[in-house]
């Protein structure tokens, strides 16, 4: 019956009603993570000051790598599991969702061993200068230990959502947001642990590990569609690993660019920086962390976007396709704009929460022009964001993994290093609003084109 509920309510329920029943959820479980990013950034710059901001940002790609990784998998799973939940096709359904799980474990070990092996020479690559790669050590050791929970946890969220519970999805993730937010002061500040940037790295490994202890254990539930038999974990569909990794590369890549990107932009820092350029690499870490907390809610609604698009894709909805990919657009272009007013508006105060020590004054001054800068970008990146999302549920991978490709590898990094060379430092983050708008300017007229070819299927 509970099947039965959910696949009426993704295929008949009104689309308007359906999207914000499914995105409050993941909106609210986006923000509060991203608050739980901000909160530990904001924690570990008043514990150890500014400089301690940047060990953080080198310490990123590996955390982004192991998304990339539990991304790809989830989404790429998730959207086979929403069209084989259209179609009532069972069997796939519950091979996915094996195939899925068994390869991310067997993925996150991987990565944990060779980076623990590699720890040292990791940093330096990532571009750790001598002011900051203890902090970055110290921080990255704890992070790779707890590697497997976490990325298990991203596959089971999304294929969640993908069977209907986004409810379930939001409180996995506000387990580990709320419980990190709770845990850090106490392991970071003297009046707890005092142990600095290591508490905020032990915090975050056992928020993780709880929300995938309650999203794993909902998913062995009766009540749950996605029917993990532990005793058949082994059982793996080669070919659907295949489909999988097509379906969730664009994701991947993205986010993989992005670790890159974080390297390219902190070597270009050592590089350009007059002086200890780990000043900048702080800054830098700041605008990180800004804009994931600024944007991360919105990309909440394109979660609660998915199932809907794959289960009517899959069952040849194509007015319910249309409309709801029309409503979600408005919404995600209004919070996008109003969220780069904000923040240009409040650039400066930003800036003075993070602030302690003696580089100060110019910690806030240089760091509110640039991230003012970036933020110039953020109402277009909606629609490559919403595209890029779109053709995943839909399985058009290739088109999926060109848009993803658009802004962050074919625009960003050459126009970085143009950039830099013209303009110095102040070049990397007029690459990112240049960027930005090139790609969302293409991305908007292939997302009319589709939604123009999309109507023309509606009989």
């Amino acid at each position: 019956m509970q099947k039965e509920a959910r696949s009426q309510m993704l295929g008949h329920m009104n689309v308007k009603k359906l999207l914000v029943k499914l995105s409050v959820p993941a909106t609210v479980a986006m923000f509060i993570n991203a608050l739980y990013n901000f909160v530990d950034t904001l924690f570990v710059s008043w514990s150890d000051g500014e400089i301690a901001i940047g060990a953080l940002s080198i310490a990123f790609p590996i955390q982004m790598i192991v998304i990339a990784i539990g991304l790809m998998i989830g989404i790429g799973s998730s959207s086979i599991f929403s069209r084989a939940y259209g179609r009532g096709d069972e069997d796939s359904m519950r091979r996915v969702v094996n195939t899925a799980l068994l390869v991310t474990l067997v993925l996150s070990v991987v990565i944990t061993t060779i980076g623990l092996f590699m720890l040292d020479d990791l940093l330096r690559f990532f571009g750790a200068t001598a002011s900051n790669i203890g902090y970055a050590k110290d921080y990255l050791r704890l992070i790779l230990i707890g590697l497997t929970p976490f990325s298990l946890s991203i596959v089971l969220n999304n294929l969640t959502r993908a069977e209907g519970r986004a409810n379930v999805a939001m409180f996995s993730l506000l387990i580990g947001a709320g419980l990190n937010i709770i845990l850090d002061p106490f392991f970071i500040f003297d009046f707890g642990l005092g142990m600095g940037v290591t508490g905020a790295a032990l915090a975050t490994v056992i928020s993780k590990t709880a929300s995938f202890i309650f999203i794993f254990m909902m998913a062995l539930s009766p009540k749950s569609t996605l029917k993990i038999n532990l005793r058949k974990l082994y059982k793996v569909d080669f070919k659907m690993i295949g489909e999988i990794s097509a379906i969730g590369m664009p994701t991947f890549v993205r986010n993989i660019l992005a670790a890159v990107l974080v390297i390219i932009i902190n070597n270009l820092i050592n590089f350009y920086a007059s002086g200890d350029p780990a000043i900048y690499i702080s800054i830098y870490g700041v605008i990180t962390r800004m804009t994931m907390f600024a944007l991360l809610p919105g990309l909440g609604l394109v979660q609660g976007l998915t199932p809907i698009v794959g289960f009517n894709f899959g069952a040849q909805f194509y007015r319910r396709l249309h409309e709801v990919i029309s409503y979600a657009t408005k919404l995600l272009v209004a919070y996008f704009f109003i969220v780069s007013v904000l923040v240009i508006i409040f650039a400066e105060y930003i800036f003075l929460m993070f602030s302690s020590g003696e580089n100060s004054a110019y910690f806030i001054e240089y760091g509110a022009m640039a991230l003012r800068v970036v933020a110039l970008g953020f109402t277009l990146i909606s629609f490559q964001v919403l595209l890029s999302s779109t053709y995943q549920a839909m399985g058009y991978a290739f088109r999926a993994f060109i848009v993803a490709l658009s802004r962050q590898f074919f625009l960003f990094v050459p126009l970085a290093f143009l950039l830099t060379q013209w303009l110095g430092l102040n070049g990397i983050w007029w690459a990112f609003v240049t960027a930005d708008v090139i790609a969302g300017l293409l991305s908007f007229g292939v997302y009319m084109y589709e939604m123009y070819d999309l109507k023309r299927k509606i009989v």
